[in-house]
């Protein structure tokens, strides 16, 4: 199963929202729910999916490694742990969230005990987060770039994070965007509202749609199923050249996302 292209985010989403959030997605067709050990809602997504009929191959579910577990014997254990509160066999995608906080484990060691995790069968596919350059590429000394499926990283029309989508393109390494509405400062931006406007859609419609023509994954998300629904509907938008470069045109480097203990960024 390959990762669908819009998927359901869950950051942020704790007890009866995140179950809300999450059974509502999977009603409205969502086929893809992003979650993290860190995010402390696991459980709640696990209940979410339990409970939504939708058969367990037709739903691409992600979480990704805390820090804390990234050592050689801590990170299958906890990935254990991890399907124990999804209630699920198998993950179809497992992330180191960050690199170990100043090098303290070696990004080798992560992803060699992330095979080892996937030959086990605990997750069909493995992949990295907020991974720079650099990293990516001790990564891929470690396991082959053919062992990576992506790299999720913020990215955003006001942060376009264009060398490392690069270097993942090149390597063929897939890119997925997470905050991709900039924690929705995009809703109000006048060059893209001037495009929703003109396609009789949302802002959030327009750059999802500017995200999945360049190829990449993104993973919206929301409490309100209007905007899911919204959001899954940007699939079936399409922008012409002019748009897309006019969105191209708004990048001006604006992280929104970079904890004391991120990588030096690219």
């Amino acid at each position: 199963m390959h990762m669908p292209p819009i998927g359901a985010g869950t950051f942020r989403l704790q007890g009866q929202t995140a179950i809300d959030s999450v059974a509502n997605a999977l009603d409205l067709g969502y086929r893809h729910i992003d979650t993290a050990q860190i995010y402390g809602n696991e459980a709640e997504v696990g209940t979410a999916l339990a409970g939504s009929g939708v058969p367990r191959q037709e739903v691409f579910v992600t979480t990704k490694i805390w820090t804390e577990h990234l050592a050689g014997d801590a990170l299958v254990p906890s990935l254990k742990e991890s399907l124990r509160k999804l209630r699920l066999e198998q993950l179809d995608l497992t992330l180191i969230h960050w690199p170990s906080p100043g090098g303290a484990v070696p990004v080798a060691e992560s992803m060699a005990a992330l095979l080892e995790a996937q030959g086990l069968g605990l997750t069909r596919q493995i992949g990295v987060s907020n991974f720079t350059i650099p990293l990516m590429q001790e990564a891929i000394a470690a396991v082959g770039a053919a062992n990576i499926a992506t790299n999720q990283v913020e990215l955003h029309p006001y942060l376009q994070n264009r060398r490392v989508a690069a270097f993942a393109r090149e390597h063929g390494i897939g890119v997925t965007a997470y905050m991709p509405l900039a924690y929705g400062k995009v809703l109000t931006d006048p060059v893209i509202g001037a495009i929703a406007a003109r396609l009789d859609a949302t802002p959030a419609q327009v750059t999802l749609a500017w995200l999945l023509a360049q190829g990449y994954t993104a993973i919206p998300s929301s409490t309100r199923r209007e905007n899911l629904a919204g959001n899954l509907a940007a699939r079936e938008l399409v922008l012409g050249a002019d748009d897309i470069a006019a969105i191209d045109a708004l990048d001006r480097g604006e992280r929104l996302v970079s904890p004391d203990f991120a990588p030096d960024w690219n």
